[in-house]
């Protein structure tokens, strides 16, 4: 080696190793380290990001002098960007498996379209015109590449995909989302229009009997040295990794098989061409064996695409015998022979050879056609799904709710059939003691089940109940049964012409009128009442239960229907509705619902609308109760749905007025405030009262930041207000001839009732507008003349400070809502603190003073983390703590008096002295003296403990006025830090006392 390639050497081994993150491509690009890099046990960034990063960057348009956007160019970097991302995917050896799982269509569409580019297929040409056998090996295998990826993804498209979950919206990520999801539908578009060519494509690649190759880095590398070879003009025909004829063929069966697979659904004939390419797929990995390094098939999907199409397209010359359980099955319920399904499944309890989401999926099947009305199919039911469950108890698994609901009603048939299914189930000299131990403690939990003992002994006297239990065991049973019902005798075996004794029509009609009052399954209902109306024609079965109701907007319509039994199931399926909703159980609410928006929708644009409006009311329901509480919002088709609502303008529809109510209190509680301010219809504000207050509100709120002299929506809202809240005097002339006043009574002036607010007002609990409402309120109760004690509260000054005609406001009423609102808000957060005060302050004007100080101090405590920091002075204002000085003193705590004036900005050295010579004092006295930091006031009560003769007291005083920390000597930041952890301790003790 020379001297200067030593140097060379050197040199380059001196560079980081480690590139910037942000610069791969251009690091790989500079120093040809791609082969180096894609060596490593675990490359960072792995192949596939790098395949990524090349393309994005040979993609990326250019910008002209005139700033104008331009297509990528075709410059020497960007052909060698290009080059370099063949070169990973050569390296990942092609496997479509790899390159789908990582890299979007459009991305993986861009690499195959160059991979044709540099394999010599002309542009423009259709890929079914090109003769696979006379075009090179690498062209012929690109072209293959390519048809193979375009079936594979729109099979892939069919299939449905779970919704990634929604980060934080950030619009440029959610544009470049957009741009790519619309990219690939214009991919899929395309190729699902060449689908027909790329499936002919493929059937011709069957027909090649020469084995193919496909680029490698080396070959790649070898286009990219010669000059102007860059597209392929020129190739040796055996250059590349070779792929055996074999291989080729068994990727490109399965392949097609799929694609036939997929297309079967609309077109069933083609299950045949999906079958016979599964078939030679099988065929071929047994020849090629499973070790193959180029040829990668899922063997699991592979067997059950053959089993799906074994089930879909039975061979013709096959036996009964030779099918498997699945197209016997699937045979017997195309044909309606059920009774072999049945007989099918009681053998598979033996066996356990057909999985049970199989068996489920037929019970599931059967129970969607006997809800089309194919009541013929209700034992069918009852049978298979009693089959399932003997399966499910023999593996422990729990019994079905479906079967508890189907066995409701039992009777001997029912009793006979479980305990054939039972008796076939299980090998009695055979089973292991598990299975028996499980099919003993499912007969005995029907027995414990049953109300009828003539069914109990029906099963206790059966041979397989004998033979699994105990006699100690069947003794135990017999007593529990007893215990239940002492007078019966299991011992003694009924009559059989007991069987034989028809129940009374009235007592049926009994049993049935109790199921249609427990039952909330929208099907189940509708067959109790085709069942009644079977038996009798006179009732009116809406009548059966007076918890049933409906609001009387309703009734009309729904009473007004003709045929009897739609009426009944219409009524019962809303009133059951309605009750489910109330009680919160939304998820049966949804189900009557929606069942019932079915059956309407077939006769009554009018209820059907009614339908989707108390739907609306339920899904808003939903979401405040099940995600709402957690702060997430409602999802846009939600909203948009209200707004519908809102501007909906339907002549003679009824509605309820709690909808519309519920609605405008959705939008403010999502601060949707730009609607309601500035986009609802002019006719809403007249014709709704709930969209104008919620309009007053919202408005109120955009408005607070601003200048005072801005906010006339809030004077608009106080009149609203005093309009509702007043009251209107009826008279009354007598026959003397003089007026008298008789009583007064609630306004009806105002644009609703008091009470309509305020339950209006607790649907809400958007902090802003509760505060708002509650100092219009307060601001309203401080107004009247003979207040001695003002409610203070946030945002106070932006309501008038009078009113005209005082004697028109019934100032006891809004006493009253103060009260409730203040509950109400606190019971939705107990954490605000202006909100505590304003319940302070009304427990301090009802002469409450205890509940006072308690409502004072958890304010404080709730902004100072327990008073572990200092209470904000805009929470304990002066007034406040002369408020609690007052309730102190009244309660005789005189020393926390005392204590209590240190706090004011200006101590109140007056009302300290005062309170403490009071001698009569309920609190702890010198306990408290810790808690002084101010010295004048420790010098007077060491003055008048002397002057007292209180020696003990006085020690106690002179002990707290010598700590240090107290020198007026000391700066004033040592002060400050004593007196506040004065304070803190202070009011973590009144906190104890008082909570």
């Amino acid at each position: 080696m020379s001297a200067e390639a030593a140097d060379r050497e050197a040199a380059t081994s001196s560079r980081p190793c480690t590139p910037p993150q942000t610069c791969w491509f251009e690091f790989l690009l500079e120093e040809s380290l791609l082969e180096k890099h894609l060596r490593k046990p675990c490359p960072d960034p792995a192949p596939v990001q790098l395949i990524v990063q090349f393309l994005e960057q040979a993609s990326k348009p250019s910008v002209n002098e005139q700033n104008q956007v331009q297509p990528p160019p075709d410059n020497k970097r960007n052909r060698i960007l290009k080059l370099l991302a063949l070169k990973v995917a050569a390296h990942l050896k092609w496997d479509l498996d790899i390159l789908e799982k990582s890299l979007s269509v459009p991305v993986l569409n861009m690499l195959l379209n160059e991979l044709l580019c540099i394999s010599k297929v002309p542009p423009g040409t259709k890929h079914v015109d090109v003769d696979l056998a006379a075009s090179p090996p690498t062209t012929a295998m690109a072209i293959l590449l390519y048809n193979r990826w375009a079936i594979r993804t729109i099979v892939q498209s069919s299939f449905p995909v779970k919704q990634a979950k929604p980060g934080p919206p950030q619009l440029s990520v959610m544009n470049q989302m957009q741009q790519e999801k619309e990219l690939t539908e214009n991919i899929l578009k395309v190729l699902k229009e060449q689908a027909a060519d790329s499936i002919l494509v493929l059937e011709a690649a069957l027909k090649l009997n020469k084995d193919l190759y496909v680029h490698t880095m080396r070959t790649l590398d070898l286009l990219a040295m010669e000059p102007g070879m860059v597209n392929g003009e020129t190739e040796s025909s055996t250059a590349g990794l070779k792929i055996k004829t074999e291989e080729m063929q068994c990727q490109v069966c399965y392949d097609l098989g799929a694609v036939y697979f997929q297309q079967g659904s609309t077109n069933p004939a083609v299950y045949e061409n999906a079958r016979e390419k599964f078939s030679r797929t099988k065929e071929l990995i047994a020849e090629i064996g499973s070790l193959s390094l180029h040829c990668t098939i899922d063997e699991k999907r592979l067997a059950g695409y053959c089993q799906a199409c074994d089930v879909l397209v039975p061979s013709s010359d096959s036996t009964s015998q030779q099918l498997t359980p699945y197209s016997q099955v699937h045979i017997c319920l195309r044909s309606g022979n059920y009774q072999e399904v049945i007989k099918i499944f009681i053998e598979d309890n033996l066996t356990f050879s057909l999985p049970v989401q199989f068996r489920q999926s037929v019970l599931r099947e059967l129970f969607q056609k006997a809800q089309q009305g194919n009541e013929a199919l209700d034992e069918i039911c009852f049978k298979v799904c009693a089959c399932n469950t003997v399966r499910d108890i023999l593996e422990g698994r729990t019994i079905s709710v479906q079967f508890n609901q189907l066995f409701l009603r039992s009777n001997k048939e029912k009793i006979d059939f479980l305990l054939e299914v039972c008796s076939r189930s299980i090998n009695s000299e055979k089973s292991s003691d598990l299975l028996k131990g499980n099919m003993a403690a499912f007969l005995k939990n029907v027995c414990l089940g049953l109300e009828d003992l003539q069914y109990v002994f029906m099963i206790s006297s059966h041979e397989l109940f004998i033979t699994l239990l105990k006699d100690e065991e069947r003794k135990l049973l017999v007593d529990q049964m007893r215990k239940r019902s002492p007078r019966v005798n299991l011992c003694i075996k009924p009559v059989t012409s007991f069987y034989d004794i028809p129940a009374s029509a009235s007592v049926n009609i009994g049993q049935l009128e109790h199921q249609l009052i427990l039952s909330v399954d929208p099907w189940r209902i509708r067959q109790i009442l085709i069942e009644l109306h079977g038996m009798t024609s006179e009732r009116q079965f809406w009548t059966v239960s007076n918890k049933w109701e409906i609001p009387s907007v309703y009734s009309g319509v729904i009473l007004g229907i003709k045929d009897n039994l739609t009426r009944d199931l219409v009524y019962i399926l809303m009133a059951k509705g309605l009750h489910c909703s109330t009680v919160k159980d939304f998820a049966h609410a949804k189900q009557l619902f929606a069942a019932c928006l079915e059956l309407v929708t077939e006769f009554s644009p009018k209820l059907r609308q009614v339908m989707l409006n108390e739907m609306l009311l339920l899904d808003i329901h939903t979401h405040e109760a099940v995600i709402g509480q957690s702060g997430e919002r409602p999802p846009s088709d939600l909203i948009s749905r209200v707004r519908g609502y809102l501007e909906m303008r339907l002549p003679d529809i009824p509605l309820r007025q709690v909808i519309a109510e519920e609605c405008v209190a959705f939008m403010l509680n999502w601060r949707e405030n730009e609607y309601l301010t500035l986009q609802v219809p002019a006719f809403l504000l007249q014709s709704n009262p709930y969209v104008k207050l919620g309009q007053l509100l919202a408005a109120t709120c955009k408005e607070l930041p601003g200048p005072k002299e801005s906010r006339r929506t809030a004077k608009d809202l106080w009149e609203v207000v005093v309009q509702i809240c007043s009251v209107s005097s009826q008279h009354k002339r007598g026959s003397d001839g003089r007026v008298s006043l008789i009583k007064q009574r609630e306004s009806t002036l105002g644009i609703m009732y008091r009470s309509e607010l305020l339950s209006f007002i607790k649907k809400l609990r958007e902090p802003l507008v509760l505060t708002i409402i509650l100092s219009l309120f307060v601001k309203l109760h401080n107004v009247r003349e003979d207040i001695v004690n003002d409610i203070t509260a946030e945002h106070i000054s932006i309501w008038p400070s009078s009113i005209p005609n005082l004697q028109s406001v019934d100032f006891e009423a809004v006493a009253v809502t103060v009260k409730e609102l203040v509950r109400y808000a606190l019971s939705i957060n107990p954490n605000n603190q202006s909100w505590l005060i304003i319940q302070a302050d009304i427990y301090f004007a009802t002469n409450q003073y205890s509940a006072a100080l308690h409502y004072y101090l958890q304010a404080g405590a709730v902004c100072s983390d327990f008073f572990n920091k200092a209470v904000p002075p805009d929470v304990y204002t002066d007034q406040v703590i002369k408020r609690m000085i007052k309730c102190c003193s009244l309660l005789n705590c005189h020393t926390q008096v005392a204590i209590l004036c240190q706090f004011l900005r200006e101590i109140d050295y007056k009302t300290a002295f005062k309170s403490l010579q009071e001698q009569n004092s309920h609190d702890a006295m010198d306990s408290y003296y810790d808690y002084i930091w101010d010295v004048t006031i420790l010098e007077y009560l060491t003055y008048l403990h002397h002057k007292r003769g209180e020696t003990d007291k006085r020690q106690i005083a002179m002990k707290a006025i010598g700590q240090t920390e107290l020198n007026a000597s000391n700066p004033e930041e040592v002060l400050q830090l004593a007196a506040q952890r004065r304070k803190k301790k202070f009011l973590q003790a009144m906190a104890k006392l008082y909570f």
